[in-house]
C-alpha cells in the first residue's frame, strides 16, 4: 500500500483550495473524484486494522477488561506512528500544498494541527516528556477522519458523474466511407471534417454531422431529455451520442472532439460546477472564518484548563475544538447542491452555465419570450385555402407547388410540404423566373403559372375575384400573408401560411401565471401577427414590429418598471437582450451566438423548460439554505459543548467522537443535497 502515498502526493494538487478554506477540492477536477474516493476508502481500511490493536492495547480498554497484554506499553506508540505518518498523510500534505504555502489556512489545516497535536503530545508523553498520552484517541480519529473523507468523496463523485457520462454516450470507434466505396472502422481521433461514416440501427453517431443518405428516427434524450424519437431525413443536423433507433444513416461529419455539441455541453456542466454564486461565496467567506474563530477557541480552552490543573483535559478538549470545528458541512453545503443541480438537470435537457443565473432565477417575475422559434415553431405552414368556382384546392396547390419547388423561402417550402403531404403529384417547371418583392412564376405543364402577393396581381394587371376577398381579409386580420395563384392570366385561388404556436407554449405560459410571473412576447412581426398570438396564449405583454438591434431595450423597459427579467431566445438577434436581462436562456435549436449570451440553456427547445429552471432554482436555493443552517447551527452548538462549556454537567466530547459528530454533520449535509435528484424538471411535469 506504499504506492497511496505516491498517489496522494502526486494528486494533491487536484485539490487546490484556491478560493475556499475547505472544500475548493471538492468543486473542482470532477473526474479525479473517484479516485480520490477508492484512495481513502483503501486508507480507511487498512488504518481500521492498525487501530484495533492500538485500541484494544490502550491502558483505558485494558483497565475496562480486566487484562494486560505482554508487550502491549509499545504497541500503541508503534502503530499509532504509522497511523499517523500513513493515514494522516492524505491531510498534512494538502494543509501544505493547497492551503498553508498559499497562506490559506482552512480544513486540511485544522485536521493537520489537531492529530499533529495528539500525536506529539502523545510522543512526547512515551519518551518520557509529560503525561498526556492520546494514542488511542489519536488511531480512532484519524480512522473517523478518512472514513468522512471517502464517504463525502463518494457523494461529490457521483454528483459530477454526469460528465463521465456523457463522454460514454460516445462509440469507440466510428466506420468511415473510403474512396473505392468500401468502409473501415478508425478511432474517433481520426475522423476529420468532411469525412462520411456509417450508422446502422442501434449504433451511436460518432460526431457532429448532416445526414447524406438514410432516414432513421434518431434518440436524442441524452442531450434534449425528451424521450420520444426524432424523425431525421436527409439534409437534418444529427449531433455525436445520439442514436438511429431503426435505420441506417450516412452522415458527413462537421465538427468532431472538442467542437462537438456533446463536448460543448460538458463544458458547460463542468463551468457551472465551477462557478460561484453569491450564496456560495458567502459559504466560502464563513468557512474561512471559522477557521480562526476554532484556532482561538482552541487556544483558549487549553489555556483556560492549564489553569484549573487540568491540562491532560485541556490539550484534548482543544484537539476536539480543532476537529469538530473543520468546515466539512460548511464547505460541502453549496458546491455538493451545484454539482448534483448541474448535472441532473443536463440528463433533463436543461444546461446550466453560470450557477449565478441559476441562482438568480428564483426571484424572476417576468418571462420575456421570443416570438419565432420560441413560441412558435419558426417555420411556415399552410394554415387556409381558397379557390374559385371550378377549381379545387389539390389542383390549385399543385401547380403552386410546382412553381415553388426549388423555393428556399419558408413560405414556398410551406407550399411544397402541403402538396406532399396530400400526395399530390408536382410537376417539374420550366423557365423559372423570380419576382423580386412580388413572387415567382414559371411554366408548368404548358400553362404560365405565378405565385406570390397582392403586388403580384398589380405587376401582372389582374384582378382576385370577390369570391376570395372575404378569405383573404379574415387571414389578413390575424395578421397573416395572402398569397394568390395566377393560371392562364387569371387569379384561381389563394391561400395563407403561419408560423404555428408549439404545442407546449400554452402550457409554459400557464405555468408562469400559477407562480405568478408575468409572460411578454417579442417580435418583429406585425402588431397583427402577436396580437394574435398573444391572444391565443393568454400572453399579458407585446413587443412588436421591433428591429433586431432593439430588442434588448425592451428587456430594459420592462426592467424600469421594477420588473426582474428573463429573456428566452434563439437567434444572433436575441444575443443583446439574452445578455442584458437578468436570465438569459437560450432555446437549444437556436446559435451559438445565442447559446453564448445566456446563462441557461433549454436542449430540448420546449418553452416549458422555463418552469422546469425556476423550479430547480427554488429547489437548489432550499437546499443551499438549509445547508447553510444546519452547518453553521451546528459550530455554534459543538465549539462549545467541544470546549468544555457543558463539564459541569459531566458532559465531555474526546476528540474521537468529535470527529464522529463532525463526519455525521458532513453526511446530514450530503444526503439533504441528494434529495434535489427528486426535483423532475421534465416539461409534462413541470
Amino acid at each position: 500500500m506504499a504506492h497511496d502515498h505516491a498517489t496522494m502526493s502526486h494528486e494533491a494538487p487536484a485539490h487546490r483550495h484556491a478560493e475556499h478554506t475547505g472544500h475548493d477540492a471538492h468543486a473542482h477536477h470532477g473526474t479525479d473524484h473517484s479516485g480520490h474516493a477508492d484512495l481513502f476508502r483503501r486508507l480507511f481500511w487498512w488504518n481500521l486494522l492498525l487501530a484495533i490493536p492500538v485500541i484494544a492495547t490502550s491502558e483505558m480498554v485494558e483497565g475496562w477488561l480486566g487484562y494486560d497484554l505482554p508487550g502491549s506499553a509499545w504497541i500503541p506508540p508503534l502503530l499509532g506512528t504509522v497511523i499517523y505518518a500513513w493515514g494522516g498523510w492524505p491531510f498534512l500534505s494538502m494543509a501544505w500544498r493547497d492551503e498553508i504555502t498559499a497562506r490559506k489556512p482552512g480544513m486540511m489545516t485544522l485536521i493537520s494541527l489537531a492529530i499533529t497535536v495528539a500525536f506529539g503530545a502523545s510522543a512526547a508523553s512515551t519518551l518520557g516528556i509529560g503525561d498526556l498520552s492520546f494514542w488511542w484517541e489519536l488511531a480512532a480519529l484519524i480512522v473517523v477522519m478518512l472514513l468522512g473523507h471517502w464517504q463525502e468523496m463518494k457523494a461529490v463523485g457521483q454528483a459530477r458523474g454526469a460528465l463521465a457520462a456523457l463522454a460514454e454516450l460516445l462509440p469507440d470507434d466510428a466506420e468511415r466511407t473510403t474512396a473505392d466505396g468500401g468502409t473501415e472502422h478508425v478511432g474517433l481521433a481520426e475522423l476529420t471534417t468532411g469525412d462520411v461514416v456509417v450508422v446502422r440501427p442501434g449504433g451511436r453517431v460518432p460526431a457532429d454531422g448532416t445526414i447524406k443518405k438514410g432516414r432513421a428516427s434518431v434518440d436524442e434524450s441524452m442531450i434534449t431529455g425528451e424521450s420520444a424519437p426524432v424523425a431525421k431525413d436527409e439534409g437534418d443536423r444529427v449531433v455525436a451520442g445520439t442514436v438511429a433507433t431503426d435505420g441506417s444513416l450516412r452522415i458527413e461529419v462537421t465538427a468532431t472532439g472538442d467542437e462537438t455539441a456533446l463536448a460543448g455541453i460538458q463544458r458547460m456542466v463542468q463551468e457551472a460546477q465551477d462557478s460561484r454564486s453569491g450564496t456560495r461565496r458567502l459559504a466560502d467567506r464563513a468557512a474561512a472564518w471559522l477557521f480562526w474563530i476554532a484556532l482561538a477557541a482552541a487556544a483558549i480552552t487549553f489555556v483556560a484548563h492549564v489553569f484549573a490543573g487540568e491540562p491532560a483535559q485541556g490539550l484534548s478538549a482543544a484537539v476536539s475544538v480543532l476537529v469538530i470545528a473543520c468546515p466539512h458541512a460548511l464547505g460541502l453545503a453549496i458546491p455538493l447542491v451545484i454539482a448534483i443541480a448541474t448535472s441532473s438537470s443536463a440528463k433533463q435537457g436543461i444546461l446550466i452555465k453560470d450557477t449565478a443565473a441559476l441562482e438568480a432565477m428564483r426571484t424572476v417575475d417576468a418571462v420575456l419570450f421570443d416570438k419565432t422559434g420560441t413560441l412558435t415553431e419558426g417555420s411556415h405552414e399552410l394554415t387556409g385555402v381558397a379557390t374559385v368556382d371550378g377549381w379545387d384546392e389539390d389542383r390549385m396547390l399543385a401547380l403552386a407547388a410546382a412553381v415553388e419547388s426549388d423555393a428556399e423561402h419558408p413560405i414556398g417550402r410551406a407550399v411544397v410540404a402541403a402538396a406532399k403531404g396530400r400526395d399530390l403529384t408536382i410537376a417539374s417547371p420550366e423557365d423559372v423566373e423570380t419576382l423580386p418583392g412580388r413572387g415567382v412564376r414559371a411554366t408548368v405543364d404548358g400553362q404560365a403559372v405565378a405565385v406570390g402577393g397582392p403586388s403580384l396581381l398589380d405587376h401582372l394587371g389582374v384582378t382576385a375575384p370577390g369570391s376570395l376577398d372575404d378569405a383573404a381579409a379574415g387571414w389578413r386580420d390575424k395578421g397573416g400573408a395572402v398569397l394568390y395563384v395566377v393560371a392562364g392570366g387569371e387569379v384561381v385561388g389563394a391561400f395563407t401560411t403561419a408560423d404555428p404556436i408549439r404545442p407546449e407554449s400554452r402550457q409554459a405560459v400557464d405555468a408562469l401565471h400559477a407562480r405568478g410571473i408575468a409572460v411578454a412576447l417579442i417580435t418583429g412581426d406585425s402588431a397583427a401577427v402577436a396580437n394574435a398570438v398573444a391572444a391565443e396564449l393568454g400572453i399579458d405583454d407585446v413587443f412588436a414590429e421591433v428591429l433586431p438591434d432593439d430588442k434588448d431595450k425592451a428587456v430594459g423597459d420592462l426592467q424600469s418598471r421594477g420588473k426582474r427579467v428573463a429573456m428566452v431566445g434563439d437567434g444572433v438577434n436575441d444575443a443583446p437582450a439574452l445578455a442584458r436581462a437578468d436570465v438569459g436562456l437560450a432555446i437549444g435549436a437556436g446559435t451559438d451566438v445565442a447559446m453564448e449570451a445566456a446563462g441557461v440553456v433549454l436542449a430540448s427547445s420546449d418553452p416549458r423548460g422555463v418552469v422546469g429552471v425556476i423550479e430547480l432554482s427554488r429547489a437548489s436555493y432550499r437546499k443551499m439554505r438549509q445547508n447553510l443552517v444546519w452547518a453553521t447551527g451546528y459550530n455554534a452548538v459543538a465549539i462549545p459543548v467541544a470546549a468544555g462549556a457543558l463539564q459541569w454537567a459531566g458532559i465531555t466530547m474526546p476528540p474521537a467522537v468529535a470527529a464522529i459528530a463532525m463526519s455525521l454533520s458532513t453526511i446530514v449535509v450530503a444526503l439533504n443535497a441528494q434529495l434535489l435528484r427528486r426535483v423532475s424538471l421534465k416539461p409534462e411535469e413541470a
